[in-house]
């Protein structure tokens, strides 16, 4: 709608859709928010759009007016940002989601992005600040309850970047579980698998064991930590998804 256009003269999308297409408001609210409608050619989603009448609106052909299923999206986190709201000078990882942050993937199933899919999002599963790699934001409740009661006993593969000199017989002793000081002594962590993935780079594969709990288990052989990449969660990795952006968890992938 152009400047001069007086705001009398325009009328929400979603009322114009309603009259145009003999629908419930709804029912018209339903397909703008699906992408389900254009105006003037493009693909509009918000239904308090205000259109013309000199605008033209159309609905893509035997579209039905239905609720958007939700989805999963898997993030490679830059190190420096939280998953979860942004406090300070620190961002948001969240802020990085959007059509144009979606990775470039071969897939069988491509998926239209709409603004809905980045709104009720919850996180889970985090990872400490400085690292970076696999995070994952969901609506599907199926999903949050699988990571949110499982989680921690779903295995992580982690690669940690480290420097010195590691004790003899160091990686033995995480591999069979190492005792760290805890709030009453000691406690024992889990077995885990550890080896190098080269001279300066090892790889965790851990189940019941936070990854924030690495620098610790590092520290106690002799290994300072100096990066932190998580590439996998369960079944589900990171694929070839570059730093900084996102791909939707596929129906038949599974944690």
């Amino acid at each position: 709608m152009s400047e001069s256009q007086p705001e009398t003269q325009s009328i929400r999308l979603s009322k114009r859709l309603a009259e145009q297409e003999q629908c419930s408001r709804r029912e018209a609210e339903l397909h703008i928010e699906a992408g389900n409608v254009q105006v003037d050619g493009k693909i509009v989603q918000v239904p308090e759009t205000r259109v013309s009448p000199a605008q033209v609106v159309t609905l893509r052909q035997g579209a039905k007016p239905e609720a958007i299923p939700p989805v999963t999206i898997l993030m490679n986190k830059p190190a420096g940002m939280t998953q979860g709201p942004a406090y300070g000078r620190v961002r948001s990882a969240h802020s990085l989601l959007g059509e144009a942050t979606k990775a470039e993937l071969d897939t069988p199933m491509p998926q239209l992005v709409l603004n809905q899919h980045f709104k009720h999002l919850e996180s889970y599963l985090t990872i400490p600040l400085p690292a970076s790699g696999l995070i994952v934001y969901t609506q599907d409740k199926r999903v949050a309850r699988k990571l949110a009661e499982e989680g921690m006993w779903l295995e992580q593969e982690i690669i940690v970047g480290v420097e010195g000199k590691v004790h003899e017989d160091g990686l033995e002793l995480l591999q069979d579980g190492l005792p760290i000081p805890g709030g009453n002594g000691h406690r024992r962590l889990p077995p885990c698998h550890v080896s190098w993935q080269n001279e300066n780079h090892l790889r965790f594969a851990l189940k019941g064991i936070a990854p924030e709990e690495i620098e610790r288990m590092c520290a106690a052989i002799g290994l300072t930590v100096t990066s932190m990449r998580r590439l996998r969660i369960g079944r589900v990795s990171l694929a070839k998804v570059p730093e900084g952006q996102w791909r939707y968890l596929m129906p038949w992938e599974r944690f």
